[in-house]
């Protein structure tokens, strides 16, 4: 009974989550959407137009996801037009047997294809395909497929309609919302870095915990600037908007701060071993940090809530006097361990410095004391999707993910289809309707969701059964069919497993409504998804099957280029000083994305059989190698950005030349450019740098016995400079070769 108890428990969490979220609204919203034209139905005896106009918005909602209320409004429509379009052909199809066939494989394909677009068009692409399963139930005998039509129409713009009306009763309700979740993963960041200081038997699971932290948060960073600079762009300079957009950047820098700053926790656990005292300060510090994000996030639509905290300039206090005491009893010149807690320190001063920075934007400062960003400038940093028609040629071909995904699903749904008639089953588009939920590109994602759908349905199977045994009220069961209705489309991609249930419940008190065997509808229910969850997996298995080694090599060269031009950038900058470019700032948002979108693919990998893992080991260690290698960049460019430095010197521009040399060299290599070219022997890295910067720091000696706090910044900025461009060209050295070995 454990695993069910784990079911219950995740459900109640998500749920929790669900009505603090953007997505309680959209629940509200679609529960007036849904409710509404049926009561009006009932009220004019038209019950049947109630229903389909409810079914126009059921079928717009999907579209309505966060981003700018121009985006979601567009994608409304345009998946309440496709849902028009294919609700008219599938409303025809019963009239010819051989015609449903052909014609079913044909919409599914292109109406999958569409998906090529992005997310937003995916979500589209869900609509035409839930309408063109929906147009098979024949859910009114009354109303012609012309008029159904014209209501799902309907049905769209009531959901529209809604969705503005929301917008402008609620106008900064997804940013508040957003910017919090931004900052509550922040301080889960910071919290997990301090419990990683101290950990010293086993990294591994907080390592995993903060890659993953990562990766959500550069996700929420995406959503969230997508909707403070698409909304500026679209109704003009907002000083509200503006605010909101220079604390999200204070929240892009603690995340490259944090990334920039990787620890080397061999030297930190040796040496505060020793001193005990010194490692709680550090992580009592960085606790306090995290602890002070949280009450922020808590209180980011009322700041004048928010009470000075002392426990931050006490710890830090702490760590000041550490090691001003360390340096007093230090007779070293250059002390490895002196430069640790000098940078621990001056990366935790950084953080704390971006905090009081929020906590003073958030406080209403006046418009002349802040600068805010152009628009034409910050609409630099969206993440453009590419409409045009070429997209669609040019993948339309089995090396396309997307275009045997449509091909897959397009089989499979002519299969049961097939299955349904041939078995006779009660509803055999219930099969369908699980495909299309169920299948994805990729098997792993396919096999998660066929055991999470068919272990929703047989849960929400028991309680309906449960439900219906304990009482036969109608009207009860008309308000838990909509109740769990928008609950499950509201769950659905918080928690699939938690949204089949909903469904399944749903659909069942839908049926109790019209039916009175109800117990042969939940039996069919739970046959039609074990059918259509046992299809999806096996054409994934067996038909053009997409395994994520094949989309490897192009996602590894997106994120390998995507350094390389943030690379590029670090050394322009170096070079020339001054104000930080806008393309600086592109760069590092495109090298964090690619890389999150790296650890995805990886993780997909592991979902997959163990015999379609290919070079697993070495797919593992490039990854690793491809996130330190960030690590890195991250670091030197931060140092650079942040302090004042000496003029770039030729050797530092020899040696970067060289690794940008190595990683064109990786690109040349993942294009598959020089397929039969051997990657020369060379001398040793060392070798290589040694001959360049020399074995050692040079100073003379009157700055050797210099004590002035210039001449311990110039240690500073060559020591970290010097490592970490020793340690990106070690990388990049390492990186061509390793990529050789992988079997693609």
């Amino acid at each position: 009974m454990k695993f069910p108890k784990n079911i219950v428990a995740t459900s109640l969490k998500d749920l929790s989550e669900f009505v603090n979220s953007t997505d309680f609204s959209k629940a509200i919203l679609l529960g007036i959407a849904l409710t509404l034209p049926i009561v009006a139905g009932v009220k004019l005896d038209a019950l049947d137009m109630g229903i389909a106009v409810t079914v126009g918005a059921m079928l717009a909602s999907p579209s309505d996801v966060s981003g700018s209320i121009r985006h979601k409004i567009t994608g409304i429509l345009l998946a309440t037009l496709l849902a028009m379009i294919v609700s008219l052909i599938g409303g025809y199809l019963h009239l010819s047997l051989w015609l449903v066939f052909p014609i079913l494989g044909i919409l599914m394909f292109g109406i999958s294809y569409l998906s090529i677009y992005g997310f937003r068009a995916s979500l589209i692409s869900f609509s035409g395909l839930f309408a063109l399963v929906l147009s098979f139930s024949n859910f009114s005998d009354v109303i012609q497929p012309y008029e159904r039509m014209l209501l799902i129409g309907i049905g769209g713009l009531w959901y529209a309609a809604l969705a503005l009306l929301r917008h402008f009763i609620f106008p900064k309700a997804p940013t508040e919302y957003y910017l919090s979740k931004t900052i509550k993963l922040t301080a889960d960041y910071l919290r997990t870095r301090g419990e990683l200081v101290a950990e010293t038997a086993d990294r591994t699971p907080l390592l995993k915990k903060l890659l993953n932290t990562k990766t959500e948060l550069t996700n929420t960073h995406e959503t969230l600037r997508d909707i403070l600079i698409s909304s500026r762009t679209g109704s003009g300079k907002s000083d509200y908007e503006g605010k909101r957009l220079l604390i999200f950047v204070q929240l892009v820098d603690m995340l490259e701060l944090a990334m920039a700053n990787p620890v080397n926790y061999a030297k930190t656990d040796e040496f505060f071993r020793k001193k005990p005292a010194q490692l709680a300060n550090f992580q009592e510090l960085l606790f306090a940090m995290s602890q002070r994000l949280n009450i922020i996030a808590d209180n980011i639509a009322t700041p004048k809530k928010l009470r000075k905290s002392s426990k931050i300039e006490m710890f830090a206090k702490r760590i000041k006097d550490d090691i001003s005491e360390y340096a007093a009893a230090s007779n070293e010149i250059y002390d490895e361990n002196l430069l640790l807690l000098r940078n621990l320190f001056k990366y935790q001063k950084e953080q704390i410095k971006k905090i009081e920075k929020i906590e003073w934007l958030l406080l209403n400062p006046a418009k002349r004391e802040i600068s805010t960003l152009k628009k034409e400038d910050s609409r630099r940093f969206l993440t453009k999707e590419n409409y045009d028609l070429e997209v669609l040629i040019e993948n339309f071909n089995l090396r396309s993910p997307i275009f045997k995904h449509s091909l897959r699903l397009a089989v499979m749904t002519m299969i049961g289809y097939g299955v349904g008639i041939l078995f006779s089953l009660q509803n055999p588009y219930w099969i369908l309707l699980t495909l299309i939920v169920i299948m994805r590109p990729t098997f792993g994602l396919t096999k998660t969701r066929s055991k999470e759908r068919t272990i929703g349905t047989l849960i929400g199977g028991a309680l309906a059964v449960g439900i219906v045994l304990i009482t036969q009220n109608q009207t009860v069961y008309g308000i838990l069919a909509i109740a769990s209705l928008v609950i499950a489309f509201s769950m659905v991609q918080r928690n699939y497993k938690a949204g089949a249930t909903f469904i399944t419940l749903s659909v069942v008190f839908i049926y109790a409504l019209m039916r009175p065997d109800i117990f042969n509808v939940i039996q069919y229910r739970v046959t039609d998804t074990i059918i259509g969850a046992g299809l999806a997996t096996l054409g994934n298995l067996l038909l053009w099957p997409a395994w994520e080694i094949q989309s490897m090599q192009k996602t590894l060269l997106e994120t390998v280029k995507a350094y390389r031009v943030y690379l590029e950038e670090i050394i322009g900058y170096y070079n020339i000083k001054g104000t930080v470019p806008d393309q600086y700032k592109v760069a590092r948002k495109k090298s964090f994305l690619e890389m999150s979108d790296l650890s995805a693919a990886f993780q997909r990998m592991t979902q997959e059989p163990k015999s379609r893992q290919k070079s697993l080991d070495k797919v593992y260690e490039i990854v690793v190698l491809n996130h330190t290698f960030l690590s890195s960049l991250a670091s030197l460019s931060t140092y650079i950005l942040n302090n004042p430095t000496t003029p770039a010197s030729k050797n530092f521009n020899l040696v970067s030349e060289r690794i940008v040399q190595n990683l064109k060299r990786a690109e040349s290599i993942l294009k598959e450019e020089f397929p039969t070219q051997q990657i020369p022997e060379t001398e040793s890295v060392e070798d290589i740098f040694e001959a360049t910067f020399g074995k050692s720091i040079p100073f003379s000696e009157d700055e050797k016995n210099s004590t002035s706090d210039s001449f311990h910044s110039k240690i500073e900025e060559a020591h970290l400079v010097r490592e970490q461009l020793k340690w990106l060209l070690a990388m990049s050295e390492k990186m061509p070769k390793l990529l050789r070995e992988i079997e693609f």
